[in-house]
């Protein structure tokens, strides 16, 4: 029995040393391959894996088109698989088509959701803010006849959010490992930046807030609708609100407007988040306004400071008493800033492009990595992160290269994937 234990309690002690050293390991250099070299998207922003085992890619372009490409080939044979170009999405540098999420039942039930932007018409008076810009989410079905087609005429609305300015749209939907669909949205500008509405702490607006809501069902908004032309009567909602969301089931908070629809806040504009497939962490890349971006760990109901921090600093006046969420990753735009940051060797950039914890079976020296990058200067970094010690074990620059990176992405077995502006494709790579 004795030996026994003691052989249990060597393996245990082996299996805490090889966590160790798996999180002690310095950061690999990565290389970037080209795939689907034929494929024809302009302005790809976005990129996931159907997840029904056809092994089927579908791009987003920003211009209003969804196209779809078989996983492997040389992207010769795409198809388009959904278009909105009519309805004139891409008005501006970060409006379009932002993003698509499968329903975690789309194999049988072919259901998906996109993230688009639209203009109102001029001098239309639409309550309650006369806004000329507007966020859409909504649900839409493959056609039955072709599952590489959707179907335009089955689109139901779930989400209509009014914005002042053009810019900072987030624009991403997932749905998280809990079924429900994640929907990020930004401060709505703008363009010179500021948030002079106060939308990062306002719990009244959605603006400037990672929404959660329930697409399977059908619920009560008990205060705002935001489906009937920004209509702020009583009316029963699209889709439902979670029961753990940090504001939901509050009849006081909802009598001043407070929006169920919040699972965090205080976010400027959220450029691609993530969800950790093996941990199940939300992983936010925050875009800064001059000086810091900010890389957020997201649980529900934290205050991430936007904007009355930029990142971990100082931005505007605020209460004093005032508690935030410190970003776990964050860069200037000024080597004479680097000093001043949570990590001074961290080099500098100026646009964040959030990405994704590695988690593919490929290339062990970058099991668990969170790799991101800068759209402007095309770096790409790397870190680790301690989920018990809550810190950051190593970061540094895993590759220098000059490509715009629109966004990351992730495929079925957890490889990764970067997208440039140019719409060129690559798979990362360890040589």
């Amino acid at each position: 029995m004795k030996s026994h234990l003691s052989r249990i309690t060597h393996i245990f002690s082996v299996l805490i040393l090889l966590a160790v050293s798996a999180a002690a390991q310095p950061l690999p250099k990565i290389e970037l391959k080209q795939v689907l070299p034929k494929l024809q998207v302009d302005r790809p922003v976005w990129m996931s894996e159907a997840p029904d085992g056809s092994g089927r890619f579908f791009f987003v372009a920003q211009s209003g088109r969804i196209v779809v490409v078989k996983k492997g080939s040389d992207g010769a044979g795409a198809k388009e698989f959904f278009n909105i170009e009519s309805r004139n999405p891409f008005f501006e540098n970060e409006d379009g088509l932002l993003s698509m999420a499968f329903h975690p039942g789309f194999k049988t039930n072919g259901l998906f959701y996109v993230y688009y932007t639209q203009q109102n018409p001029a001098n239309q008076n639409l309550s309650p803010q006369n806004y000329p810009f507007y966020s859409v989410v909504s649900e839409f079905k493959v056609s039955a006849a072709d599952p590489d087609k959707a179907d335009l005429a089955s689109e139901r609305i779930l989400l209509q959010v009014p914005a002042p300015y053009w810019n900072h749209k987030g624009g991403q939907i997932s749905f998280g490992p809990d079924g429900f669909l994640y929907i990020v949205i930004g401060d709505g500008g703008p363009p010179s930046g500021n948030d002079p509405f106060g939308n990062g702490q306002n719990t009244a607006t959605l603006l400037s807030k990672m929404l959660r809501i329930n697409v399977d069902v059908r619920g009560d908004s008990s205060g705002f609708q935001p489906n009937q032309r920004f209509s702020s009567s009583r009316a029963p909602l699209a889709y439902g609100i979670p029961t753990n969301n940090p504001f939901a089931g509050k009849p006081a908070l909802s009598r001043i407007g407070v929006r169920p629809e919040i699972f965090a806040y205080g976010l400027r504009n959220p450029w691609r988040y993530s969800f950790d497939r093996q941990t199940g962490d939300l992983w936010v890349g925050d875009v800064g306004q001059d000086m810091w971006e900010e890389i957020d760990l997201v649980t529900n109901g934290g205050n991430y400071g936007w904007s009355v921090r930029e990142s971990a600093h100082p931005f505007k006046p605020g209460p004093a008493d005032a508690r935030y969420t410190d970003p776990v990753m964050e860069y200037t735009h000024r080597t004479d800033l680097q000093s001043q940051g949570m990590f001074p060797d961290h080099s500098i950039g100026l646009c964040l492009t959030g990405g994704y914890v590695y988690r593919g079976n490929k290339y062990a020296t970058l099991q668990g990595v969170y790799v991101y990058g800068d759209y402007s200067l095309g770096t790409i970094w790397g870190f680790r992160y301690d989920r018990d010690a809550k810190k950051v074990t190593a970061h540094g620059t895993l590759l220098q290269q000059p490509k715009n990176i629109f966004s990351f992405a992730e495929d079925a077995d957890g490889e990764l994937y970067m997208l440039t502006e140019n719409g060129q494709i690559y798979t990362i790579t360890v040589p």
